[in-house]
């Protein structure tokens, strides 16, 4: 297909009409029609600069016909992004890509990832997302979105249809919550389109700044949070993203083996139903867990043993959703059949939030606070300014560690959220992450790596998961390879054998990351078996696993590249000193892998 390209005018502040009217913006026509029968891979790239105000389309090069998702993010960076720009100047871009799945009847298929050199880390990123944007690019034929450059001072919102992309004035939205934003928006658009959208963290370019994707119902409660993307898409201009896939209910992914991929598809999909604590509890089934093998983080990562964790796990969530009226066995994305999602309402019976194990935890026990409630109120606030859960829960954890509130002051916490959202100064630092909040503050117990704040394991007795927090090119990501109890063949407390298993689940959790496909889909060899089959079976050539494996590799390879260019050693792949110093009170454990072993993690086989 033939680049097109079109400069954007400028145009005054939004008015509703003429959002509705298009009518004081300048729009490319554009036709994806031959998307409704693409190969796997295929499809197109959109381009916006916001910066030249430029509009461009092209089908996707020869060279990344097979990447998707995380893979086609870093390709991309890695060729087009130098790794010493500023995440926040005009250099950076920020490319949305589904994944190499997405359109199939797969289930979880419709993942969302974004990506960019992030303004937390320094370091190439990227996160993903649940929600109805996945798929909706997929029937689009769209493989990426990149955007970049820099404006001086417009603000727009991306609107992209089969026919035409359009760059609204969006002015008016300026410092809206995502709430507010994605209200306004579905009135005048139609509740039927997709969004992407940041709040006033990003538009303030905030380190831990997040970006929301639209959910079933049409709200922005889910979130590609890590790294402080957000920021990176405020820098660009861009306040949301419209994707409008009406009009295709026949559009689908072209596929060799039609049949035989989707009958391979039909019995996965059964396993993933299979896996009902995820239907019954959601990703809090993870608290009773992680607590019982004393690694929930507690009181900024002094303890994993949280005395009121009963009141804020599972069992007491779901008696709590059920009461109100709310919903367990919630699908986040079309599709899904583990449907490990939920509604929780307030005590008025109101929707509030998705509540997760790794907000639970980190806003929860890692702040001495045993009340579901204000972490659904804590969770909501960082939901509409636009913030990660993780990070702004560690960052607090540093805060009340620093003497800022007594650990358990749920009112101070509450405070500090709402402090970010208004910009203030303390907002400004707690907004930026963990690691500044910690420098800024004199706190030495700073619970992150390459800047960014752990997970809600500690890496004491998971030290699998202490691995690949300290090793990741992503900092310490819950998504990135995480070593739970049993997994690998390795004791999850014993220091033997951590980095060649931490490299596996790594290896996994990148294949996944570029199909579009959810983590709980399993980051293991015998899901990588089902994938090599699938991609076989679509793209009627021989596919081994050792081919899957392959894709994985090359992801970490070429992100970590990215990062050595930018200026990463061997010295940021380590957990902070504590870790390896003070002995978990309720097991005398310490992260004792070896340094040696840390620097092996990734010498893959030949």
């Amino acid at each position: 297909m033939a680049q097109e390209s079109t400069p954007v005018h400028s145009a005054g502040p939004i008015k509703e009409r003429e959002m509705m009217d298009c009518a004081t913006v300048t729009a490319i026509p554009h036709s994806l029609q031959s998307a409704r029968r693409l190969g796997l891979g295929e499809g197109f790239i959109i381009r916006i600069n916001t910066g030249d105000g430029i509009v461009s389309t092209g089908p996707v090069p020869e060279k990344y016909l097979m990447l998707a998702g995380r893979g086609l993010i870093s390709r991309i960076l890695f060729d087009e992004v130098d790794p010493t720009c500023d995440p926040l100047g005009g250099k950076n871009k920020l490319v949305i890509a589904p994944g190499l799945l997405g359109g199939t009847k797969v289930s979880t298929s419709g993942r969302i990832s974004i990506g960019a050199k992030s303004p937390l880390t320094g370091g190439i990123k990227e996160a993903n997302s649940g929600g109805v944007v996945g798929k909706q690019l997929s029937r689009l034929g769209i493989r990426a979105i990149v955007i970049e450059g820099k404006p001086e001072k417009a603000k727009y919102v991306l609107k992209i249809n089969r026919n035409e992309i359009t760059l609204l004035p969006a002015d008016d939205l300026a410092g809206m919550g995502n709430y507010a934003t994605v209200d306004f928006l579905r009135k005048v658009h139609g509740s039927k389109v997709g969004f992407i959208t940041i709040g006033p963290a990003g538009e303030m370019q905030l380190s831990a700044s997040a970006i929301a994707v639209s959910d079933m119902e049409g709200m922005p409660n889910r979130f590609a949070a890590r790294g402080g993307l957000g920021a990176v898409m405020g820098s660009k201009g861009i306040k949301a993203v419209l994707i409008d896939d009406s009009g295709d209910s026949n559009a689908f992914v072209e596929l060799a083996d039609e049949e035989g991929f989707n009958e391979i598809a039909k019995v996965w999909n059964r396993e993933l139903a299979g896996k009902k604590v995820l239907a019954e509890q959601g990703t809090a089934f993870l608290v009773k867990v992680i607590a019982e093998e004393k690694a929930l983080p507690t009181r900024n990562f002094r303890s994993g043993d949280f005395e009121g964790w009963r009141k804020i796990d599972a069992e007491s969530m779901v008696e709590l959703i059920k009461s109100r009226g709310g919903k367990v066995a919630h699908a986040c994305q079309p599709g899904c059949v583990m449907r490990c999602s939920n509604i929780f309402n307030d005590a008025k019976g109101r929707p509030l939030v998705t509540l997760e194990y790794e907000t639970i935890a980190l806003m929860g026990s890692n702040l001495g606070i045993d009340s579901l409630d204000v972490i659904a109120t804590l969770n909501r606030k960082c939901n509409d300014y636009g913030l990660d859960t993780m990070e702004i829960g560690c960052a607090i954890g540093v805060a009340m560690e620093g003497g800022l509130a007594e650990f358990g002051d749920s009112a101070a916490a509450e405070r500090m959220v709402d402090e970010i959202g208004k910009g203030t100064v303390l907002g400004r630092l707690l907004g930026n992450g963990t690691t500044l909040t910690g420098k800024i503050l004199g706190v030495s117990r700073v619970p992150a790596v390459k800047g960014q704040s752990l997970a809600a394991y500690d890496p004491r007795a998971l030290k699998g998961t202490g691995v690949t927090y300290a090793t990741s090119p992503m900092g310490a990501d819950h998504t990135a390879g995480n070593l739970m109890m049993g997994r690998e063949g390795v004791i999850a407390s014993d220091p033997d054998g951590q980095h060649k298993a931490s490299q596996s689940v790594q290896t996994y959790a990148a294949v996944l990351d570029v199909m579009g496909l959810c983590i709980f889909c399993g980051a293991t060899l015998p899901a990588m078996e089902v994938i090599a089959r699938l991609l076989a079976k679509a793209t009627g050539r021989e596919i081994q696993v050792s081919d899957v494996l392959e894709i994985g590799r090359n992801v970490l390879r070429c992100e970590r590249e990215f990062n050595r260019i930018a200026g990463f050693t061997k010295k940021d792949d380590r957990l902070p000193r504590f870790f390896n110093t003070e002995k978990l009170p309720q097991r005398l454990l310490v992260f004792d892998v070896k340094e040696d072993d840390l620097d092996q993690v990734f010498d893959f086989p030949n």
